[in-house]
């Protein structure tokens, strides 16, 4: 039975502004700053005069989608007497779920002050981002994952003995994936012999590789994997700019290999005898938090997953509301003019986490960075909101591309909640 949970996380937006001749400024926003229902758009403004002398100003609040689309403007005169304060509230209906653009700033004399930018959103679960999956989009990853499982892995461990601990042994770990290829990646395991949960973790975009810290997450077996090409292969990489490696055909683009190595982790933690097969779990931010739901969807191995602010997903409006990597697919047109925009979605859509979210079996939980300009909350959504199994998200709204310490508490609550079912 599906089970959706909402829990976001409540914060106040108070920002300072101070510009000379300006009052001080200060933008507040109820609650979570994502709204529901009946609920109002609601967007106040604290003005502090710390001037010696009374300032008249108007305060202009400007409201788009977030792909810049113009919905409100609204303006307000206001007159501070010296060491006073007022306060400006906006409220406004929103048009349709989504996610809103506000710029806040004040003018007088005909001077304009320094502006204040941020996200709101709205009904979230609601945003509609419809699927285009081709008609062979399953049998195109059942025909991939027939010739992945027709290369024999290969598993190659090494000991680095420096980077382990009395607790936790560490290894470098390299074995055969999809095509033949090469991949690489750190492995730690408990000394105490036992079998042991464990969790995968899928890199971001152009990370740098890392070895988990053989004191942190006890009681787990840990592996971070490096895709063809990315962490520690990336001294090697012969796929250039990843996202826009082989985009002629879904045959040869880059991340027909790389949804394939994500496979081959699992294949790998699944082969070790100190692993319990039946408490794999999945994780990754960005590239990794895509790669976490593509990995759920394509291997029903995984148990539960936490990606945060996924990347790879609802290309058409993602191109709209931020510049990359919308740049790197204009500049591949640019040295491939015959590629039409057409085209290259029809092979995104292959890849496309909202094509592939409707396939995933385990429990989700997803963290969301509201003023992420990144992996915008929108795409994060479109995917999310095609999943039908038990899942929550969080929204954390003051973070960018990024998550809050917290995150890591609630994520290992979660682990343990669902590996003791």
């Amino acid at each position: 039975m599906k089970k959706t949970i909402l829990i976001c996380f409540l914060g106040t937006l108070s920002v300072i502004v101070q510009a000379n001749n300006f009052p001080e400024l200060s933008c507040r926003i109820p609650g979570n700053w994502v709204f529901y229902g009946d609920e109002k758009g609601t967007v106040s403004v604290v003005l502090k005069n710390r001037t010696n002398q009374p300032v008249a100003s108007q305060i202009h609040l400007d409201v788009t989608s977030d792909d810049y689309q113009p919905v409100y403007s609204f303006s307000q005169q206001t007159k501070i007497n010296t060491n006073d304060t007022v306060q400006a509230t906006f409220t406004f209906n929103f048009p349709v779920p989504g996610f809103y653009r506000c710029r806040i700033y004040q003018e007088a004399n005909g001077q304009k002050s320094e502006e204040k930018k941020f996200n709101i959103g709205y009904e979230p679960e609601k945003i509609i981002s419809p699927k285009d999956a081709k008609p062979d989009f399953q049998s195109f990853w059942d025909d991939t994952r027939r010739e992945l499982d027709r290369v024999k892995p290969e598993y190659q461990l090494t000991e680095l003995k420096k980077s382990s601990s009395k607790t936790r042994k560490v290894y470098q770990v390299k074995m055969k994936s999809f095509g033949g290829e090469t991949i690489e990646g750190y492995y730690v395991v408990p000394v105490k012999k036992g079998k042991y949960p464990v969790i995968v973790s899928y890199m971001g975009y152009g990370s740098k590789p890392w070895i988990p810290n053989p004191d942190n997450n006890p009681g787990f077996a840990e592996f971070v994997l490096s895709t063809r090409g990315q962490g520690l292969l990336e001294p090697e990489n012969k796929y250039g700019q990843w996202i826009t490696y082989g985009l002629e055909s879904k045959e040869t683009y880059y991340y027909r290999g790389a949804f394939m190595d994500l496979i081959r982790a699992i294949d790998f933690v699944a082969s070790r005898p100190e692993v319990d097969s039946e408490k794999i779990v999945a994780e990754g931010g960005s590239q990794g938090g895509a790669f976490t739901l593509a990995a759920c969807a394509l291997d029903r191995r995984i148990k539960a997953a936490a990606p945060f602010i996924p990347f790879l997903s609802d290309y058409k409006d993602y191109f709209k509301i931020v510049h990359w990597p919308r740049v790197d697919f204009e500049n591949y047109r640019k040295e491939n003019p015959s590629a039409a925009w057409e085209q290259i979605y029809d092979v995104l859509s292959y890849f496309d986490i909202k094509n592939l979210a409707s396939q995933i079996q385990c429990p989700i939980i997803m963290a969301v960075g509201l003023q992420d300009e990144v992996c915008p909350p929108h795409t994060n959504f479109a995917g999310y909101n095609q999943i039908k199994t038990e899942k929550q998200y969080y929204i954390f709204p003051e973070q960018g591309h990024d998550v809050p310490a917290s995150w890591w508490e609630i994520r290992t609550t979660f682990y343990q909640k669902i590996l003791e079912q």
